[in-house]
């Protein structure tokens, strides 16, 4: 299987670091030509939850040099992803499945306006990683990851990808409704990262003050209110236990938003509080708290 994956950062590198285990072609696709060549050059070097090991892959900046791909995985923020698809569009072919494993909403749509929806992999994580240079990352989280196509087929690519990841140490399975599972990590992410973006403060810390508390309960609430409304089935019964449950799972990690943050960058946060507002207004549904973290 030839498989490429879009975007060296820090979930990129992590995918690209634990897919080297495999004897499958491995590309990591940078549309940084020096960054690529660095990569290139040092591998990618991981730390962390999992060890500290060094995982050698091959780069390129330029799809057109390459021929086409197996399955293209999408790994930059939701807000690059049809420029990301624009650009590895010459590594798309009539037999390659793209799959998405980003944050938030809308992912699946947009690379489907672009290639058509048969070819689809929807997809979410619970791996944790931080970009700490170049090809370098800190490995913070081991998590599931679940796949899956929006009509709920299950061909066969799609268990080899499950057999492959597992192969390779990520604990990977299928799913048949992966619209209600990307809903479900939408509200915790709702509740959690534009509060910890805003306060500086990281996951667990939300949770021990009645303030930010209040406000993230509200949050996911609003969400939660859509969700039913749209008849989206939800993985867990009680939502803001559970969001509250990965603050304390999760105490010390710094939230993706508030790393964007920290280091002056755009954040996801359309893809996400913003996909609330959207839909909120499109079913008449207030979403006062949303609409202000988004402000």
């Amino acid at each position: 299987m030839k498989i490429v994956i879009v975007g060296p950062g820090a979930m990129g590198c992590l995918f690209a670091a634990f897919l080297s285990k495999s004897d499958e072609e491995i590309i990591l696709l940078d549309k940084n030509k020096e960054r690529a060549g660095l990569i290139q050059e040092q591998g990618i070097l991981v730390e962390g939850v999992s060890g500290s090991w060094h995982g050698q892959v091959k780069t390129s900046s330029n799809p057109a040099d390459l021929v086409a791909a197996d399955l293209v995985i999408i790994c930059v923020k939701s807000y690059d992803t049809k420029e990301a698809i624009e650009f590895a569009k010459p590594l798309i072919g009539e037999n390659t499945y793209v799959l998405t494993l980003q944050n938030g909403l809308g992912n699946i749509e947009i690379i489907s306006e672009i290639i058509g929806d048969d070819n689809v992999i929807g997809g979410v994580t619970n791996q944790g990683a931080t970009l700490l240079a170049p090809g370098k990352i800190r490995h913070a989280g081991i998590g599931e990851i679940v796949i899956g196509k929006s009509d709920g087929k299950i061909p066969v690519q799609l268990k080899e990808i499950r057999e492959l990841f597992n192969k390779v140490g990520l604990q990977t399975r299928i799913s048949r409704d992966i619209k209600g599972l990307i809903w479900s990590k939408l509200i915790i992410n709702v509740g959690i990262n534009a509060l910890t973006a805003i306060t500086r403060l990281n996951n667990g810390r939300l949770i021990e003050f009645e303030g930010t508390r209040r406000i993230l309960r509200e949050a996911v609430t609003e969400a939660v209110r859509i969700a039913k409304r749209k008849r989206i089935k939800l993985i867990y019964d009680d939502p803001l236990a559970k969001v509250e449950s990965v603050c304390e799972a999760t105490a010390t990690n710094i939230s993706s938003m508030l790393q964007d943050i920290l280091k002056k960058r755009r954040t996801e946060i359309d893809f996400i509080n913003g996909v609330i507002v959207r839909q909120g207004q499109g079913l008449n549904i207030p979403t006062p708290v949303n609409s202000m973290l988004v402000d």
